[in-house]
């Protein structure tokens, strides 16, 4: 527990140091560079694209914090949004056959309460469907009645989404990415129970 807590706090400052809402790199492989930024007058993320004659090509509009950016990913792009306890991330990648900007890959993480029940942190590939959750449950009648972070066995299975690019991409994908992950944190958290009644 101790070194998940770690990590999100280096995760967290690593934010503040490299927080940005444009980034400029090449994304569709052109030789030309392109700029991606969040448009907070709409709520959207914006491509310029080069091989698109730098014409907008947008999401549409999500709920956007104050402590959303752009960051660098290996062949695309990361959209983050964090807010006090909790956030999520979006992986963007330029997909050569369709000449999109495709989504391939979510992650999120949450603290959970003030006793870190539900705290942990996820993330699905949605090129492959794989899904891997590693997650705690604060259980009350454990350590003589007094309590106890209990963490849940890493959670690996399937989870398939249709093809979404920049323009379907919305809040609505990331809340039912959430919602999915909740059932199988709460299937995963009764059945640990069980076994240690």
């Amino acid at each position: 527990m101790k070194t998940f807590l770690f990590s999100i706090i280096l995760f967290l400052i690593s934010i503040t140091v490299v927080a940005q809402d444009k980034f400029q790199k090449d994304i569709d492989f052109d030789g030309v560079v392109d700029t991606v930024y969040i448009d907070l007058n709409t709520s959207t993320i914006v491509c310029l694209l080069s091989s698109k004659q730098f014409q907008k090509v947008e999401s549409k509009p999500i709920d956007l914090t104050n402590r959303c950016l752009i960051k660098d990913a290996k062949n695309g792009f990361y959209f983050e949004n964090h807010w006090m306890r909790s956030g999520h991330s979006a992986q963007f990648r330029y997909d050569k056959k369709t000449k999109k900007i495709r989504l391939i890959g979510m992650s999120r993480y949450s603290f959970g309460n003030a006793a870190n029940n539900g705290s942990g942190e996820s993330s699905v590939n949605l090129l492959t469907g794989d899904y891997i959750g590693n997650w705690n449950y604060y259980d009350l009648a454990a350590n003589n009645n007094e309590g106890k972070l209990i963490k849940i066995p890493t959670i690996k299975t399937k989870m398939f989404f249709n093809k979404i690019y920049l323009e379907d991409f919305d809040e609505g994908i990331s809340v039912d990415y959430t919602d999915q992950c909740s059932e199988l944190y709460y299937k995963h958290r009764d059945q640990l129970k069980k076994q240690r009644e």
